[in-house]
């Protein structure tokens, strides 16, 4: 197992045209992979504008064509894909869901968003459970680096999400978001940071590039934090490739040095394995 990875977050900036942004983040990809990175991560929705006006619109031509790009760039680049996510149909039911491609481009793992924005925030109002449905399920996979994670924006703000993940053995945990210009400046960088002490483990917030005048504005900010909540790098809120790399040895140093995790008292409470 390899002790080391780069990841390099492509944070851009959702078009109103599929075609565009998809040209644009294949591009991404392509330059993530020249980079020498092991995976290249998008952020939510990246795909499609971030409104309920135009959810149902975009997810009507179907997830599969977005898919088959993805697999594609993660096979033509030989690099892992955390593909943000897109709007997935099943039957009647809409998911918010983050697909995985491995370096041939299979799907390694899928992520439907389990926690659904709705929130009633002085200047906004936006519920996710209008247009989307919940996952169920939680979300790790294996790679040649050792078990990793996945989860959408809200997901992080339920800290028994990240516990179940890390004692499944996720050392790394990929988030993909849209925290907008509230509760982005109070609660983005606190909440990753949060998430990967709780747990010790890495976590890699992968957000859009902020689109201003758009009605719902990303607050951009893409980050990574090493098991000690230390940030091993940090974006502005424009477009731009974010890289890091993962000494994947530092979660077992951490652990050992402030054995938290090692600690859990799993006869007294428990999440699920």
């Amino acid at each position: 197992m390899k002790d080391t990875c780069s990841i390099a977050v492509c944070q851009i900036r959702t078009e109103l045209e599929d075609a565009e942004t998809m040209k644009k983040a294949a591009e991404y990809v392509s330059r993530a992979a020249e980079s020498g990175a092991d995976f290249a991560v998008l952020p939510e929705m990246f795909n499609c504008p971030y409104s309920p006006r135009y959810f149902r619109r975009f997810a009507a031509g179907g997830h599969e064509s977005a898919v088959e790009a993805m697999s594609s760039w993660a096979r033509d680049n030989g690099i892992w894909l955390v593909g943000g996510s897109v709007p997935e149909t099943e039957g009647e039911r809409l998911y918010n869901t983050c697909y995985i491609f491995d370096r041939q481009g299979r799907i390694a793992a899928k992520h439907r968003k389990i926690h659904l924005f709705d929130v009633d925030i002085p200047g906004m109002r936006f519920h996710e459970s209008e247009t989307f449905s919940p996952g169920e399920e939680i979300t790790v996979f294996d790679t040649e680096f050792g078990r990793m994670g996945a989860a959408i924006c809200f997901d992080v703000r339920f800290p028994e999400l990240f516990r179940a993940m890390a004692v499944r053995g996720a050392k790394v945990i990929f988030l993909p978001a849209q925290f907008n210009m509230a509760t982005g400046p109070a609660h983005w960088a606190d909440t990753l940071k949060l998430r990967a002490v709780d747990n010790e483990v890495f976590v890699i917030g992968a957000a859009a590039a902020r689109y201003e005048g758009f009605d719902y504005e990303c607050w951009g900010h893409s980050t990574v934090y090493d098991p000690y909540g230390i940030v091993l790098a940090e974006a502005d809120e424009t477009e731009q490739i974010l890289p890091a790399k993962l000494d994947l040895k530092r979660v077992d140093e951490v652990r050992a040095q402030l054995p938290t995790f090692l600690r859990l008292r799993r006869d007294v409470y428990t999440v699920a394995e």
